[in-house]
């Protein structure tokens, strides 16, 4: 397997848990064109996004035109996978980390690669791409049947802790190079959030007034079509029956992380989201939500925020002041 292959730990309940408070209810899972529409009620089409479900929920009083704004999202979201999903294997992000350098790099990639390095920045680190080496080698070393439960081997692990550093990344609009071999980049706790801001921006140029907008972060194009806030449910994980809390959102983004989402082990000590430093940390937060005014700093802080203390975080929302962050501590934090 090369550092682009795909290892699932066990079936995923998402890291992000987010509700839609605002509409759907008692909605099919899955509507077909003819379903969507054939009345009046808003359109929302479900499908998935890097392997994750994601909703739209579109309000246009012109539905042949909200058809066609709807065909171009589908599309757009077909094309941002084929560079950023590990999912794909021919996708630009696979074959970034399959031969270590990508000549003449999408556009798309070079554009996230600078929003990761200036969040890599402000979080000491903390927020760092290229753990997928580590990622992959909790992935395999719990995978097998009798797995020591205490984690990977130190020189295993010691081995793919000098394969993480995003100082070890160059890129520039006619290359990305990867310094050393073995080195691997995951934009799991990024993209996400890009490509809903990439359909927001689509969905505007369209003529949307007014959507929420989930592809794996929320993001919300002005206000519902009463005026009122939408709310977004925030929950621990997707398949929580209660929601934790809801927010009020006009033109802003929420993202939500837990290390709770995903565990590489069957006794669920080992979260999937991976310190770059790659030592075990104990869990401090169950989830960790993140509102800014665009979804793609939303998602990568959430990941950030995870694994750091509560004064670090205060330092970074100071520098960011369009930012706020909630969290729920895990119940044996002080």
């Amino acid at each position: 397997m090369g550092p682009g292959d795909i290892i699932m730990a066990e079936a995923i309940t998402r890291r992000r848990a987010l509700r839609i408070m605002a509409a759907g209810a008692g909605l099919p899972l899955v509507l077909n064109a003819t379903q969507a529409f054939s009345h009046s009620e808003p359109i929302i089409w479900r499908g998935n996004a890097l392997g994750a479900p994601t909703t739209l929920i579109l309000n246009h009083p012109d539905r042949d035109h909200a058809q066609d704004v709807l065909r171009q999202v589908i599309a757009e979201v077909s094309r941002l996978e084929d560079i950023f999903s590990l999912y794909r294997p021919a996708s630009a992000l696979c074959e970034l980390n399959r031969a270590g350098a990508l000549a003449f790099p999408p556009q798309e990639l070079v554009d996230l690669l600078t929003v990761c390095q200036s969040v890599w920045q402000e979080t000491g680190g903390l927020f760092d791409p290229t753990v997928q080496p580590l990622w992959k080698l909790y992935a395999e070393h719990f995978s097998g049947s009798e797995a020591n439960p205490s984690g990977p081997d130190q020189t295993e692990l010691e081995g793919a802790r000098k394969l993480v550093g995003f100082q070890h990344v160059s890129f520039n609009a006619h290359r990305i190079a990867l310094s050393q071999r073995g080195m691997g980049l995951t934009l799991n706790g990024i993209a996400q959030g890009h490509i809903t801001d990439r359909i927001v921006a689509l969905l505007k140029a369209g003529g949307v007034e007014s959507s929420l907008v989930d592809m794996g972060e929320v993001r919300a194009i002005g206000a519902k079509p009463d005026g009122a806030p939408w709310k977004v449910g925030i929950s621990e994980n997707q398949s929580d029956t209660d929601i934790d809390r809801s927010v009020s959102v006009i033109n802003k983004a929420v993202a939500t992380s837990s290390s709770n989402g995903l565990h590489f082990d069957q006794a669920r000590h080992w979260g999937h989201i991976i310190s770059p430093r790659g030592v075990p940390t104990a869990q401090r937060y169950r989830r960790m939500t993140v509102i800014a005014p665009d979804a793609t700093r939303a998602d990568a802080f959430s990941t950030a925020f995870t694994l750091m203390e509560t004064a670090a975080i205060g330092n970074v929302l100071a520098q960011n002041p369009d930012i706020e962050a909630d969290w729920a501590s895990a119940h044996h934090a002080n």
